[in-house]
Parts: C-alpha cells; structure tokens; sequence
C-alpha cells in the first residue's frame, strides 16, 4: 500500500493550540478518515510549526476526494484554516505539500536478498 507525506505550516505562535485541537479530534472526523482510506495517520510538528503528515493510503487522490465530500471534513477544514500560515488554496487539506520519496529501507532489502539474508541471519559486517 503506498505511502503518503506531506507538508504544511502551522503558524509558529499558535502551536500550542493546534496541539490542543488534535488532542482529542471529532469522533465524527476520526470515523470520516477511516472510511474514506486514510490508514497510519499521523502529523508531526516541528517547533517552528513544520506540520509533516504521514499516511497510507490505496489512492491517496481518491482518499482526499471521498474527505472532500464529507461535512465534517468541511467544518474541520473551516476551523483549522486559522492556524496554517501560507494556504494557496484557503484549506489546510488542499493546500498539502505531498513529498517525493527517494528511500525506503524495506523496499530495498526486498530488492536485494543477499542483503536481506546477511541480515536475518546476523552476518552484516
């Protein structure tokens, strides 16, 4: 299943309460992303207000559609649209920045049994 990690920017004087919000999450918000693909969901924030999301995903555009559909999305996007700095597009979840990525440790070993092997078997130098 592919992964997915983004970026966006919490304005660095409102960290604490971004913190806050994400604390205790909608049960309604938390049902909506679930149904609609977002699986190992987790955001991670720098002290400069670095947001990183990270997630798996069959399709990530179609996982951002079916959200797009969804009022709760709509009224949680509308709340936290204050504490991002630099949205293009006016909501957080529009405005991602997903990232390239260019290593993956597991694919990688799957790809080259030898090192996989020398591993399992305790023979790395």
């Amino acid at each position: 299943m592919p992964r997915v990690c983004f970026t966006l920017q919490v304005d660095p004087d409102r960290l604490d309460e971004y913190r806050a919000r994400h604390s205790r999450v909608w049960p309604e918000m938390l049902t909506a992303l679930a149904e609609s693909g977002w699986h190992d969901y987790s955001l991670f924030l720098r002290e400069d207000g670095l947001l990183v999301g990270y997630l798996v995903t069959d399709d990530f555009a179609a996982a951002q559609a079916a959200m797009q559909t969804s009022d709760v999305n709509a009224r949680w996007q509308a709340e936290m649209a204050s504490y991002f700095v630099d949205l293009d597009q006016g909501a957080p979840d529009r405005a991602m920045r997903p990232l390239d990525e260019v290593f993956n440790l597991e694919a990688q070993l799957a790809a080259d049994p030898a090192a996989r092997s020398a591993i399992e078997t305790g023979e790395t130098s």
